[in-house]
């Protein structure tokens, strides 16, 4: 009681001050819920536009007339459905902010490498130098795949090495090696394609990973770990260019019936 009696003789005279710092407070509040309302929709609103633009991507290119039965948007070459993508990522890119903005700016640059490639290209090395550091580096992988594809291999090893020092991060290093051992076939560097190649294989081969079944001693069971779609690719490469490599690998893990692995 005491306590309260001192507090009061402090605010005595200051029922004003005290009313506005209240009314600040609840207008405060106020402005944060409108804010985050304001911003939930927003974002959602980006990622629709977002999706809508992918949609056009996707979407087939049809010749002749149109299968009626066809719910989304059809295009009568790739050149006009990239053409429209890029429109629609562009309106994207213009209207929302970050993380969208980056992405639609992504999405934007590859479709122009159909319509204007010099100038998709031009946006790709900007991308991956600038902004948001996993948009960067997706960019650095497609402006490494379009070096590839004009025949600049040197520059490509180069960009796809960059990748590689982020250690997976973005993007996974098997499937850098897999582009690097493509790379080196074709420049004639057979044994560093295969040396690759066969590293990749081995360490899959040779992976385990923990299951939630229990042993004996009820320990976790661990079992190989399941082969990737570029590891399988990785080991067809590697059986052609040398069997002799491919024959030293560890055993291939036989999967067990209806998909799964044996359990031991």
């Amino acid at each position: 009681m005491n306590l309260l009696d001192h507090l009061g003789n402090r605010l005595a005279g200051k029922g004003q001050t005290i009313l506005y710092a209240l009314a600040g407070l609840v207008g405060a509040v106020i402005l944060f819920f409108v804010y985050s309302w304001w911003s939930d929709n927003r974002a959602d609103d980006a990622r629709l536009a977002l999706g809508k633009a992918i949609e056009i991507t996707d979407a087939p290119v049809v010749t002749g007339t149109p299968d009626p039965n066809e719910k989304g948007p059809t295009f009568p070459s790739e050149r006009e459905r990239a053409q429209k993508a890029v429109e629609e990522f562009q309106k994207v890119q213009q209207k929302y902010g970050s993380p969208y903005s980056d992405l639609a700016r992504f999405f934007a640059a590859t479709n122009l490498l159909i319509v204007e490639r010099e100038k998709g290209i031009g946006e790709l090395e900007q991308i991956s130098k600038n902004g948001n550091s996993e948009v960067a580096a997706r960019a650095k992988f497609a402006l490494a795949q379009t070096r590839e594809a004009d025949g600049q291999l040197d520059a490509a090893v180069a960009l796809y090495q960059e990748l590689q020092k982020e250690q997976g991060k973005y993007i996974p290093d098997n499937t850098l090696n897999l582009r690097l051992a493509s790379i080196y076939e074709k420049q004639d560097k057979k044994e560093a394609a295969v040396d690759i190649l066969f590293r990749m294989v081995d360490e899959a081969r040779k992976a385990r990973q923990s299951k939630d079944d229990k042993g004996d001693k009820g320990d976790k069971i661990e079992r190989p770990a399941p082969e990737s779609a570029v590891v399988r690719a990785a080991s067809e490469k590697l059986q052609k260019l040398s069997p002799e490599r491919y024959a030293q690998l560890p055993p291939e893990p036989v999967p067990a019936r209806g998909g799964g692995f044996p359990s031991f």
